[in-house]
Order: C-alpha cells, then sequence, then structure tokens
C-alpha cells in the first residue's frame, strides 16, 4: 500500500490552491470561541440530562477530555500542514490516499446530512414563531441565503461566523453568570437549591451506571464543530497561528461552556423535570428562575446556533470536497475554483442537504431513519483517523522538519494511545445500547464501503 512522505505530500497541496485567504484572524478566533457552542449543546443536551440525571456533568467531563485530546492532535497536525482537507490530508499524507479518501467523504456525507438536520430543527422554532407558516419553506429560505452567502466569498462565511458567535458566547456567558448567582443565592428573588436537585429524585446517579452509559454517548456528539477553525485556517492569512491559539484555548473553553452549563442546569433544575427535555435544558433553567422572557430568548439564541450551524458545514463539506478533488479523489467538476471559492462545491453540498430535507418529509420512515443512522458514528470514525494519523506523522515530522511542530500532542504517544482506547470503549458501549448500535453497524458498513473504494481508487493510479 503506497504511502505518501512529508517529501512527497499529497497532489495539489492546499499550499498552491486557488482559494482566497479573505478570513482574518478575529473570524478564527469567533470560529473557535463559538465552534465549541455548537447546536448539539443546546438541543440534544435534554435527553442526555433525561438519562443521565446529575450524573451527566462526569459524562460531558469524560466526553470532554476525549475531545481535548483528539483537538490537541488535529491541531499538531494542521498547524504543521494546514490544509481546508484538515484531518481528510493529514490521513492521506500518514496512512495512504484510501484512508484520506474514507475520512474526507464519510464526513462531507455527515455535514451535508446535518445541514439540513440543522435547517429542520430552525424552521421548527420559526413555525413556533409564526404558526401556520410551512417548515419546508424557511428551511428554503435559510438554505438560499447561507448557499448565496458562501457562494460570493469566504469573508461572508467569516462575518456571519463571527457574529453568531458573538451572540452564542454572550448568552451563554450571561447564562453561567446568572446561573451562579442563583445556585449561591445572591439573585434577586431566587434561594438556592442547594443539592436537592443532586441528590434528591434518585440521586445523582437515578439510572445507575447504564443511564451514565446513555449519558456519556449523548454527550459525545454534543461535540460538533470543533474542527471547523482546521478547516478555516487554510484560507486565513496566518493559518499556523490560528490554528495554535484556538487548540490552546480549547481546554477552557469545553470545561467553561459545556461541563459549567450541565453543572448549573442540574443543580437549579430538577433532571427529571419535563421541561428539560421539551423546552429544552438552557430554556427550563432560565424559566425556572422566573426571569421574564428569558425564555423565549434563550430559544432566539438556539435558533442562531442552528442557523451557525448550517453555515459553518454547507462551508465545512464544499472545502472538503474541494480539497478531496485537488487531491485526486473525486469529480472533477467539484474543484473548480471562481473568485476564490470552490462555488460547485457549495451547490452540491446545499443540494445534497436540501434533498435530506425533503427525504425527511417524504421518506421519514425508511430512507430518512437509514440515512440518519449511516452517518450517526460517523464522528468517531474521523476521530481514529486522526489518532491514528498523528501517532505515524509524529515521528516522522520531528524526524524530517522538527520545526513545524509549533503544537505538541501532551506526553506523546501515551495520550494518544489513551484517546484511542477511549474511543474504542466508546464502540463498545454502542454495541451494547439498542439505540445506537443499529447507528455503530451502519455507520461501519458505509466506512467499509468507501474504504474499498478509495483502495480501489489508490490502486488505480498508481497503475497509471
Amino acid at each position: 500500500m503506497s504511502r505518501t512522505t512529508l517529501d512527497t505530500p499529497p497532489a495539489a497541496p492546499d499550499a498552491h490552491a486557488p482559494l482566497s485567504h479573505g478570513l482574518k484572524q478575529r473570524h478564527l478566533s469567533m470560529i473557535a470561541l463559538g465552534g465549541v457552542i455548537g447546536a448539539g449543546l443546546f438541543v440534544g443536551s435534554g435527553a442526555g440530562i433525561a438519562a443521565a440525571g446529575p450524573s451527566i456533568v462526569i459524562a460531558y467531563a469524560v466526553s470532554g477530555l476525549l475531545v481535548m485530546l483528539v483537538m490537541r492532535m488535529l491541531g499538531e497536525m494542521s498547524a504543521a500542514y494546514p490544509s481546508s482537507g484538515s484531518f481528510s490530508a493529514h490521513a492521506e499524507r500518514a496512512i495512504g490516499p484510501w484512508a484520506g479518501f474514507t475520512a474526507g467523504w464519510s464526513f462531507w456525507v455527515l455535514l451535508c446530512t446535518a445541514v439540513g438536520l440543522e435547517g429542520i430543527g430552525a424552521a421548527k422554532i420559526v413555525t413556533g414563531w409564526l404558526p401556520g407558516t410551512p417548515e419546508w419553506a424557511w428551511v428554503a429560505l435559510f438554505m438560499v441565503v447561507f448557499c448565496v452567502a458562501n457562494l460570493a466569498a469566504v469573508k461572508n462565511f467569516g462575518e456571519f461566523e463571527f457574529w453568531f458567535a458573538a451572540l452564542k458566547v454572550g448568552a451563554i456567558s450571561l447564562f453561567l453568570v446568572l446561573g451562579v448567582l442563583a445556585v449561591a443565592g445572591v439573585l434577586p428573588g431566587t434561594d438556592s437549591p442547594g443539592t436537592s436537585n443532586l441528590t434528591g429524585q434518585g440521586g445523582f446517579l437515578p439510572h445507575g451506571s447504564e443511564g451514565l452509559v446513555v449519558g456519556l454517548l449523548a454527550s459525545v456528539f454534543a461535540y460538533g464543530g470543533l474542527e471547523t477553525v482546521t478547516i478555516a485556517a487554510a484560507e486565513s492569512r496566518n493559518p499556523v497561528q490560528g490554528v495554535a491559539r484556538a487548540v490552546r484555548t480549547a481546554m477552557w473553553r469545553i470545561a467553561l461552556f459545556y461541563i459549567g452549563s450541565m453543572a448549573v442546569i442540574v443543580t437549579l433544575v430538577p433532571w427529571d423535570s419535563k421541561e428539560v427535555v421539551e423546552k429544552g435544558p438552557y430554556v427550563a433553567a432560565l424559566d425556572h428562575l422566573g426571569i421574564p422572557g428569558a425564555g423565549q430568548l434563550m430559544n432566539v439564541v438556539v435558533f442562531v446556533a442552528l442557523l451557525s450551524a448550517m453555515n459553518a458545514n454547507i462551508y465545512g463539506s464544499s472545502r472538503i470536497a474541494y480539497s478531496l478533488v485537488e487531491r485526486g479523489q473525486g469529480p472533477k467538476a467539484l474543484g473548480r475554483v471562481s473568485a476564490g471559492v470552490p462555488r460547485v462545491a457549495v451547490l452540491v453540498s446545499c443540494v445534497f442537504g436540501f434533498v435530506c430535507v425533503l427525504l425527511s418529509y417524504w421518506r421519514p420512515d425508511d430512507v430518512f431513519p437509514w440515512l440518519l443512522n449511516m452517518i450517526g458514528a460517523v464522528i468517531l470514525v474521523v476521530w481514529i483517523f486522526i489518532a491514528v494519523s498523528q501517532l505515524l506523522l509524529r515521528r516522522r515530522v520531528e524526524r524530517e522538519a522538527p520545526e513545524k511542530l509549533v503544537v505538541r500532542m501532551w506526553l506523546f504517544p501515551a495520550l494518544t494511545w489513551v484517546a484511542l482506547a477511549g474511543m474504542a470503549a466508546i464502540f463498545v458501549l454502542m454495541a451494547r445500547q439498542p439505540d445506537t448500535r443499529v447507528q455503530l453497524y451502519s455507520t461501519g458498513g458505509m466506512t467499509l464501503f468507501l474504504a474499498a473504494v478509495g483502495y480501489v481508487w489508490q490502486r488505480a493510479r498508481a497503475a497509471r
């Protein structure tokens, strides 16, 4: 199996690609800061709390540690070799073209499908404000707006994300301040709940270890959007500095926004309150505090988070597709660039996402669930490629270009192996749960199919 080396990088490296460099440092900084506050945190965390109870804090802490390790590994490689292909390009360089093909196209399917899902989520919020309006029309409107913005220039993506991130960071920071004041009993009109919600209603582990496992699996998939900054860095003026800064601040961002907010929520609100799932944990917590209009304001923030995720995923999917084509691993038409933007890739990614939306209406009982199951564990597959790539690349970089190690993985290689063991453990836990077992097998089938296609493609190119 042929491998590329540091001296012979993948075909057409991104350094010579005709993408623009329209992202500024302030864009990258806010993408890194706001990217960690994904739609999964606001929308999906309620189900995790319902399953794990107060122990959801442990679940988010454990999965957060794993994500920190993955980000550090990805940051090390992305600072050394900035690329719009990110982990896909690193996997090709470290393992072989088939690995880059598999990681890249599986992630492209994930992002495009997520665009549709986030559009549906945002449309449901709007139809709650404007009853009687069709959901599909709102999804189409959001898709057109972000598609046009991404077609025009990369700086449009950067500006959207800058302001989206600013709103998300401001809102969740205010939430944390109010929550901490309420927990301490110094917020006017509220009494401190003490530990009653942590130890009551069945205790800290109300559903035992099984509930904690379900909460852990839910929390793992809530950490979406962290990789966007390593993709976007390739279109900035100083990609190495941008990646290094984002990776070095990832730890406190995850600890504060994810683990901190979960701790505040389960301390303030009984974990078994139906509002936690129906309204969402953040809205439920603010309503519990009796702050006028705060719950509805948080709905606006959730809406913005969904739009932000749509925008980021349209951008990320188009750049992943572009990078794959530049490395000879996709239809050449997707690699066409105009005014510094891979416009065909943007259009195809948007169309794929909208087809997913239509499938949710046309085939809600068979095709759409199959598609959702197929992407269910893709992020874990990507993380494994990241860890294996870092294991292989680190020694080669140290030997051939040590000056490129601007960011270094902690305690290498021990923590890389710890991360791989953690990912293997999550796969085992998924196989034990009926709901996630189907996702695991469906994703596994897609991954094996793409790996086989990628290997055949690699052999065919080598034989030319």
